[in-house]
């Protein structure tokens, strides 16, 4: 009776919660279920919005998958994964969030019946390996590579990329205005494509159609003292002077105190100011500078100083706009105004301000030195224009990728479904637990065809026994064709998307799925940060 009551072993602080084994990976699996759940209606041209109120009761309407999954605030340990892998899909590729989402999900879904029979996980996870390493050398072989002899040829294949990419997204109604725009702003920068120097401005109000592109700098008017409206708004070949001065009289400091005797001196005070700012202006007008922007205030003495001299100046320009500026026109940001030279300042081939909407807007364009150029966004709603904001920067992302990766592949399902024939066909040169499991993993890449019938309001099933028939036949581009509810060559469609999102999805995806099937603990202690007091003096 002795030998059975054992001493209880506590090795952890009280309120620690731990799980274990394979009913803790089931339940990880369960929570990425759930985010699964959350955004998969939202793929493909006919996915539904989101409509996300966080807690400062902004309202989000968006069916981007990363946009999605960063609003939602999962606290799951484990389901964060998927959230980390839509986040990174989106700073890598820029499309595809949604999809190496549902991939993952899909990925768990099929091996939690196998972790429920007792296989072991590390098993799983080399079939997937394998299977995925399988699939890239695919995408490798079939992938289709565009001659970029032909600038014609380049830019009708980045047009469709484009298109592709926007199809999903609320503004697909105006794909072709849009694409034709993003593949523009593109081509405007120079071999190593920053993504910086494509800034995009919003104005509320007009139609969607009312969106332009200015291939130069662009900013909204800032705050402008008397005299502004006395300054010349256009200029040809003007010089520009960027600076980070404050051109203004500045007001005493704080408990600053300047004793005097006489009014004599006080007056050398005051002329000693003004003496400082016009000495500071009149170099500015020597140097032959006609526009001047600085970060700072400039005051209503130096605006109407320029204006009695026809030059146009702008204060508190924000950072990210003069740094564009900088960089588009020439020249140097100042921080002083003494021995300022040519080399220091930039120059455009126009300056023109302009209205748009209800705002005003600087516009610098022809600018030499660098390649940069500005989206100007218009639409009835401010959720509208955030939204085309993150459906441009997709379209964006991919037309560069498509730029650096010349390989394309077919949308609509077609990859997926020829990756699911090839590895169905591998798994049966394989012996032992390894057939079943790829052969799991070849069925979960039909999530996506299939999720893309199911949105649509198609029979799926019929669509999918189809695509399996016409893939077995040799045909590898087909894919689902939502304008016809049927199935088409996705090729000859023009359905086209970078082989770089496909790998870089499938990759993501399984790495996901990996690390939560490798997780069979977890130990979660509320108490970890709580730090006991220190003992009394002399205890």
């Amino acid at each position: 009776m002795m030998q059975s009551m054992q001493p209880r072993i506590i090795l952890l602080k009280e309120g620690t919660d731990t799980s274990q084994g394979v009913p803790q990976i089931v339940s990880n699996i369960n929570a990425c279920q759930m985010v699964v759940e959350a955004i998969r209606t939202t793929l493909g041209p006919r996915g539904m919005d989101k409509l996300i109120v966080d807690s400062k009761e902004k309202v989000t309407i968006s069916n981007d998958g990363a946009t999605i999954l960063a609003l939602l605030d999962i606290v799951h340990p484990a389901a964060k994964t998927l959230v980390d892998i839509a986040r990174s899909q989106d700073a890598e590729v820029g499309d595809g969030t949604t999809t190496v989402t549902l991939l993952a999900g899909e990925f768990m879904k099929q091996a939690k019946p196998y972790i429920e029979d007792g296989i072991n996980s590390q098993i799983i996870i080399r079939a997937f390996r394998k299977a995925t390493a399988f699939a890239l050398k695919k995408i490798q072989e079939i992938q289709v590579t565009v001659k970029k002899d032909d600038p014609q040829e380049q830019r009708a294949l980045l047009k469709k990329c484009a298109s592709t990419s926007m199809c999903s997204k609320l503004i697909a109604y105006n794909k072709d205005f849009f694409s034709d725009m993003v593949v523009d702003a593109v081509m405007c920068l120079d071999h190593l494509l920053p993504l910086n120097m494509i800034g995009i401005k919003k104005v509320t109000g007009g139609s969607v159609t009312d969106s332009k592109l200015v291939k130069g700098v662009a900013f909204k008017k800032t705050f402008s003292y008397a005299g502004f409206e006395m300054q010349p708004k256009t200029y040809k070949m003007p010089k520009v002077l960027s600076l980070n001065i404050e051109l203004e009289l500045k007001a005493e400091r704080d408990n600053a105190e300047c004793r005097i005797d006489n009014v004599e001196e006080y007056q050398k005070i005051v002329d000693a100011e003004w003496n400082i700012l016009y000495s500071k202006l009149d170099k500015m007008v020597a140097s032959g500078a006609k526009i001047i922007l600085s970060k700072l205030p400039i005051g209503d003495v130096a605006t109407q100083y320029f204006a009695d001299r026809d030059i146009f100046c702008a204060g508190r320009v924000t950072q990210e706009d003069l740094n564009r500026t900088v960089k588009a026109c020439g020249g140097t940001i100042l921080t002083t105004v003494n021995d300022i030279r040519e080399a220091d300042m930039g120059q455009c081939e126009l300056f023109e301000e302009v209205q748009i909407g209800n705002e005003r807007y600087n516009l610098f364009t022809g600018c030499p030195k660098a390649k940069t150029c500005t989206l100007i966004l218009r639409g009835g709603a401010e959720q509208f224009i955030d939204e085309t904001e993150r459906s441009l920067h997709d379209a964006i992302m991919i037309v560069r990728r498509a730029l650096k990766n010349d390989s394309i592949v077919a949308g609509g399902g077609a990859i997926e479904m020829e990756l699911s024939k090839e590895l169905r066909n591998y798994a049966k040169t394989i012996h032992g637990k390894e057939q079943l499991l790829i052969t799991a993993y070849a069925k979960a890449l039909e999530i996506i065809p299939r999720q893309l019938c199911d949105n649509a309001g198609f029979d799926a099933t019929t669509i999918l026994n189809k695509l399996r028939q016409k893939h077995a036949q040799g045909g590898k581009w087909m894919g689902m064709d939502i304008t016809s509810e049927d199935i088409a060559d996705n090729f000859e469609s023009c359905v086209w998307e970078p082989s770089i999102v496909k790998k870089n999805a499938l990759t993501a995806a399984c790495e996901a799925c990996c690390t939560i099937l490798s997780i069979d603990e977890t130990v979660k202690n509320p108490n970890s940060n709580y730090k006991p007091p220190k003992p009394m003096p002399g205890m």
